[in-house]
């Protein structure tokens, strides 16, 4: 057993494929084939279970697969450390981002990181919550910008900013005329929401009570898959939608149509946090890349400091 043959079953389970998995190691099927076969016999278990059309995981594989990631992990630790030797903030951190908040953050924050750390390399990846919380579990990625809570015992949090909602509606909205909008309003008036998975979703039907009624209205149908389409049926007149307060300095913001202000509810925000794996071993690599996101965050924001809000200066 040697950790090029836990890279090959690792690629076989990512993709379900022993050729695909050959051409993403750089060797030929026969290859891959006959080194993931050798360590199965020497094993005395099967990994996969093969047909013609599919590979299967098979129930003691899964757990065989999750150790051979957490082996890959500590060696890529042994190299890092002695890379910390010299450097303790150089090498590569995977850094992944839902993505109602990386097309906003990543660039305030990518420029700085750069400049503090220059020997960091940062790996950044944008997904829904559920893909990145498995890839976190399966060592795919270091740690994760996350807007929901996760398994304490699994995981680590760096609580970092709680960020405010923010009501955006079409120009000739009822909202307009309104000095003050109420939660009541807010329930009464029809929302869009993004699709499913988008855990921003989840955060406004709970914020909004809509998961306490059922969706209404001739555009109940209309969900999106990204903020930025989502504010486009705003300014099209479908209809009105909560936007977290990073998203403001998107482009959208002129000339489109669509009014913003923002919510006066103590619950209206979310909290994101740096979420990552008890074991990862780089924490002081996390912590710098922690201090540059509050570093560089904008005033519509609330930044944490021991789990208490601190002033952001204006950027």
């Amino acid at each position: 057993m040697n950790l090029r043959d836990l890279k090959y079953i690792i690629a076989v389970a990512e993709t379900h494929h022993f050729g695909k998995a050959a051409a993403r190691c750089f060797v030929s099927q026969p290859t891959l084939s006959g080194q993931v076969k050798k360590l199965e016999d020497e094993l005395g278990v099967a990994i996969f279970e093969r047909s013609n059309r599919s590979v299967a995981i098979t129930p003691i594989g899964a757990e065989l697969l999750d150790r051979a990631r957490q082996i890959l992990e500590q060696a890529d630790a042994m190299v890092q450390l002695a890379q910390a030797y010299q450097d303790p903030l150089a090498g590569k951190l995977r850094v992944g981002a839902i993505p109602t908040l990386s097309p906003y953050l990543a660039p305030l924050i990518l420029r700085p990181l750069q400049r503090l750390y220059p020997q960091m390399r940062l790996v950044w990846s944008e997904e829904t919550t559920d893909r990145l919380t498995e890839r976190l579990h399966n060592h795919e990625i270091d740690a994760a910008l996350l807007a929901t809570t996760v398994d304490p015992q699994e995981f680590e949090v760096i609580e970092l900013f709680d960020e405010p909602f923010w009501i955006a509606h079409p120009s000739n909205h009822p909202f307009y005329l309104k000095d003050k909008i109420s939660r009541a309003d807010l329930e009464r008036t029809e929302l869009l929401l993004l699709s499913e998975g988008h855990c921003l979703a989840q955060q406004v039907m709970d914020l909004c009570h809509l998961g306490q009624r059922e969706q209404q209205g001739e555009h109940a149908d209309l969900q999106a898959a990204s903020l930025e389409t989502l504010l486009q049926l705003v300014g099209a007149g479908f209809g009105s939608t909560l936007v977290p307060a990073l998203a403001m300095r998107g482009s959208w913001t002129t000339g489109s149509g669509v009014v913003a202000r923002q919510l006066d509810f103590r619950d209206a925000y979310r909290r994101v946090s740096l979420v990552f794996r008890k074991s990862f071993p780089r924490k002081s690599a996390l912590s710098a890349f922690a201090g540059v996101v509050l570093q560089n965050l904008p005033n519509t924001v609330f930044a944490l400091k021991n789990g208490k809000r601190v002033k952001v200066k204006s950027q």
